[in-house]
C-alpha cells in the first residue's frame, strides 16, 4: 500500500493530505490507521488551527466521498521530514535558530507595558504546557489542563502554540505579544478644513486646540462641510505633525534649541589668563550719580574662563567702549596679556576702539583703512559668542550670583528695583545709593565673590576662584606688554583728515596742531588719543601704521582774553621765526643773481634780401626817420632792464 501511495504522489510535491493518505504513507510520529489519525486531529483541534494569515489549515476534500484534507504544517516534524525526504512535499520544519534581524524585538520594545505583560502571561502558560508534556501527558491533555488552571480557552492556547511554531525559544516573547489592529475607518477631514486648523494652531500666539477647532467648525458650517470630532483632529495632529515642528511654530527657535542637549565644554586644557570673557551687567539698584541723576549703573567686567575669577571691572552709566578699554587696561597692567577673548557683538565690544582690524566683526561696516583696535593690536584672539546666549559666556553665571550678593544686600534695601517689572519690591524707589558708596560696595562684593570657598566648578573642586587662579597663574606662561605696546594699544583711535589750509586736527570739538602737521595738509591719518583725557596730546599715524608726529591741543579762549591773544601771537611769531630760519638755511640765490646767471640772448642775424623793392613817398608826407642800427636798439633795452632792477633791489653794480 505504501509503495502505491508513493507512486501516486511522486509526480508533484503536495501540501494537503487526507487521513487515509497519511495512514497509507506510514509516516513516523503518526498513527498507521485512518481512525487513529482522525482521533488525533480531533484531540489536537486541527480543524481550528490557522496559519499566519488567519486561514484554516483544514479544508474539505474535492472529489467523491467527501472528507477533509490536512495541511502538512499540522504534522509532526519527523513526519514532515520524511515527506520531504521522499520528495512528496517541499515543506520542511523551520529549524530553531536565533533570529539575526531582531525585527520582532524592535517592535516589542516600543509597545506599552500592557502588551508586554500579556505576552509574558502567555509565555508562562506555554512553558507550563511544555512542562506537562515532559511529565508524560500528551499535548492535548496538557493544553486542556493548562486551560482549566488559567481559565483560557483551549482553541486560544492552540493558536498561541501555532504562533511559536518554528520560533526559537529566546524569540517567543515578541511572537506571543498581542497585535491588535484598529477596528474602525479613519474619519475623513476635508483638506481645506485641515489646512485651516493647522495654520491656526501652529502660530506663535499658541492658541488652544479647542479654540482652533471651534473656529474651524464655524468655517465648516458656513461652507456646508462635515466636521469630525475634536479628538479626531487631535489624534491626526499628533500622528502627522512632528512634535519638533509644533514646538518651533508655537514656541520659537530658542525653545527648539533648548529641546536638544546643549554643548558641554571643558576648560581642563586651559590655564589662568589664557582665555578671558567680557560682558556688561546692569545692576537692579538705583544709584545717584555725582551730577544728581538717578540711574541703574552698568558694570563692565572681565572674567578668567579657566578659574572663573573676576579680574577687573569698571562701573559707569552705560555700556561703552571707554569702560571696556579701561577694564582691559586693568587686566593688562595687573596680570598680563591673555591669548584669547570671548565677547559678543555689543556696541561696546565690537567698536573699532576694541576690535578694529578684526575681519570677523558682526557689527558696523568693516573698512580696510580702519584703525587697529585694542585686542587686535596686542594679538589677542577674538571669539564672538552668540547674542543673547548666556551659555556661550561663563561670566553670565557669575552675574547671577552678584544679583544675590550685591543687588539684594541689606545695604541696598530700598534702592533694589527687582529684576523685572513684575518683581518690584514693596519699597520700590524709596532710596538711591550715593555713587561712591555703591562703587565701594561693588568692590567688596566682587572680592568676596572671588574668595568664597566651596565652589563646584570643573577646576575649583570646593576651592575658591582666587585659589584656582593663583595656582595656575604661578606656573602658566603669561605674556607681558612693553610700555610702547601699552601706550599704542591703550589709546583709542579715529580716522581723521588734516585740514587742507591750516593743518589742524579736529577731534570731539577740540583742535590739535603742531609744526609737523604743516607737512600733512589734506592727508588722512589715524589719530590715537586718550578718551579719558582729551586735553592731552594726540599722536598721528599714517594709514600704514608709521608714526608721524604728536599734536597739542589748541584751547578756545575768551573773546577779550588778552593773555590768550598774546600766547597766540607769540606762537605765530615763534613759528614765523623758525620757518624764516629754515628758509635761510636753504641758501637760496637772490633774484638778480639768478637773472645774472641767465645766458645772454643770442643776437638775431637777419638774412639779406635778394631783391630790394624801392619805396617812394607820394604826396606831401614827411620823410621817414632813418631807423637806428640793431645793436643800438639791443643796448638801450638792456639799460632799461638794469635801471628797473636797481629800483627794486638797490644794487650797486
Amino acid at each position: 500500500m505504501a509503495s502505491r501511495a508513493l507512486d501516486e504522489f511522486q509526480e508533484t510535491a503536495r501540501e494537503w493530505f487526507t487521513p487515509a493518505e497519511l495512514a497509507d504513507l506510514a509516516l513516523p510520529g503518526l498513527p498507521a490507521d485512518k481512525r487513529s489519525i482522525n482521533r488525533r486531529a480531533q484531540e489536537e483541534r486541527w480543524s481550528m488551527r490557522t496559519n499566519a494569515a488567519g486561514e484554516l489549515l483544514v479544508r474539505p476534500r474535492a472529489g467523491r466521498g467527501g472528507g477533509v484534507e490536512f495541511h502538512v504544517s499540522l504534522l509532526p516534524g519527523t513526519a514532515r521530514l520524511e515527506l520531504s525526504r521522499r520528495g512528496l512535499t517541499d515543506a520542511r520544519p523551520a529549524p530553531e535558530k536565533v533570529e539575526t534581524d531582531n525585527g520582532g524585538w524592535r517592535w516589542f520594545d516600543v509597545q506599552s507595558a500592557k502588551v508586554k505583560t500579556e505576552a509574558e502571561r502567555r509565555l508562562g502558560i506555554i512553558n507550563e504546557i511544555e512542562l506537562l508534556e515532559g511529565s508524560g501527558l500528551t499535548r492535548s491533555a496538557a493544553v486542556s489542563e493548562s486551560g482549566r488552571r488559567h481559565s483560557v480557552g483551549v482553541s486560544t492556547m492552540w493558536n498561541w502554540l501555532d504562533k511559536i511554531t518554528g520560533v526559537a525559544k529566546e524569540n517567543r516573547l515578541p511572537a506571543l505579544a498581542p497585535r491588535r489592529k484598529g477596528g474602525g475607518a479613519v474619519a475623513d477631514i476635508d483638506p481645506l478644513l485641515w489646512n485651516l486648523f493647522k495654520s491656526d494652531y501652529l502660530r506663535p500666539s499658541a492658541p488652544t486646540l479647542t479654540s482652533c477647532y471651534n473656529r474651524t467648525a464655524e468655517i465648516a458650517k458656513a461652507r456646508g462641510l462635515s466636521m469630525p470630532s475634536e479628538k479626531t483632529f487631535k489624534r491626526r495632529l499628533e500622528k502627522e505633525t512632528p512634535k519638533a515642528v509644533i514646538k518651533l511654530r508655537r514656541e520659537g527657535e530658542e525653545a527648539l534649541r533648548r529641546s536638544i542637549p546643549s554643548q558641554r565644554r571643558t576648560v581642563s586644557d586651559l590655564h589662568a589668563l589664557e582665555c578671558i570673557n567680557i560682558d556688561g551687567h546692569k545692576f537692579d539698584v538705583f544709584v545717584k550719580t555725582p551730577d544728581g541723576r538717578v540711574i541703574r549703573p552698568i558694570m563692565v567686567a572681565i572674567q578668567d574662563v579657566y578659574s572663573r575669577k573676576f579680574l577687573s571691572w569698571r562701573i559707569g552709566g552705560e555700556e561703552s567702549a571707554i569702560q571696556a578699554r579701561l577694564a582691559f587696561a586693568d587686566v593688562f597692567e595687573v596680570f598680563g596679556i591673555p591669548k584669547e577673548c570671548v565677547l559678543d557683538n555689543g556696541r561696546a565690544w565690537a567698536s573699532k576702539w576694541i576690535t578694529g582690524g578684526a575681519k570677523s566683526r558682526f557689527r558696523f561696516k568693516i573698512k580696510e583703512e580702519e584703525p587697529t583696535g585694542l585686542l587686535t593690536a596686542l594679538g589677542i584672539g577674538i571669539h564672538w559668542a552668540l547674542p543673547y546666549r548666556g551659555q556661550s559666556k561663563p561670566i553670565e553665571r557669575g552675574f547671577r550670583d552678584l544679583c544675590e550678593t550685591i543687588a539684594k544686600h541689606p545695604a541696598m534695601e530700598g534702592a533694589y528695583t527687582g529684576n523685572n517689572p513684575m518683581a518690584k519690591p514693596e519699597n520700590y524707589g524709596s532710596k538711591a545709593i550715593e555713587w561712591n558708596a555703591f562703587v565701594a560696595h561693588v568692590d567688596r562684593g566682587m572680592a568676596a565673590h572671588n574668595a568664597k570657598q566651596g565652589r563646584r566648578t570643573e577646576m575649583a573642586r570646593n576651592r575658591s576662584f582666587d585659589e584656582v587662579f593663583a595656582e595656575s597663574y604661578a606656573s602658566a606662561p603669561i605674556g607681558k606688554a612693553t610700555p610702547e605696546q601699552m601706550r599704542m594699544a591703550l589709546l583709542a583711535a579715529e580716522q581723521k583728515s588734516v585740514d587742507r589750509r591750516t593743518g589742524e586736527i579736529e577731534l570731539y570739538g577740540n583742535r590739535y596742531w603742531s609744526e609737523a602737521c604743516g607737512e600733512l595738509h589734506g592727508q588722512k591719518v589715524t589719530v590715537r588719543f586718550d578718551p579719558d583725557n582729551l586735553m592731552r596730546e594726540v599722536h598721528l599715524y599714517a594709514l600704514d601704521g608709521r608714526y608721524l608726529t604728536s599734536a597739542e591741543i589748541i584751547q578756545d579762549t575768551g573773546f577779550l582774553d588778552a593773555a590768550s591773544a598774546k600766547t597766540a601771537a607769540k606762537r605765530w611769531a615763534d613759528y614765523r621765526k623758525r620757518i624764516r630760519g629754515a628758509a635761510e638755511a636753504e641758501m637760496l640765490l637772490a633774484a638778480e643773481q639768478v637773472a645774472a646767471l641767465q645766458a645772454d640772448t643770442a643776437k638775431m642775424e637777419l638774412p639779406e634780401p635778394a631783391v630790394i623793392r624801392p619805396v617812394r613817398h607820394r604826396g606831401q608826407t614827411a620823410a621817414a626817420l632813418k631807423p637806428a642800427p640793431l645793436a643800438v636798439q639791443h643796448h638801450e633795452r638792456e639799460a632799461r632792464v638794469f635801471n628797473a632792477l636797481k629800483l627794486v633791489g638797490g644794487t650797486d653794480d
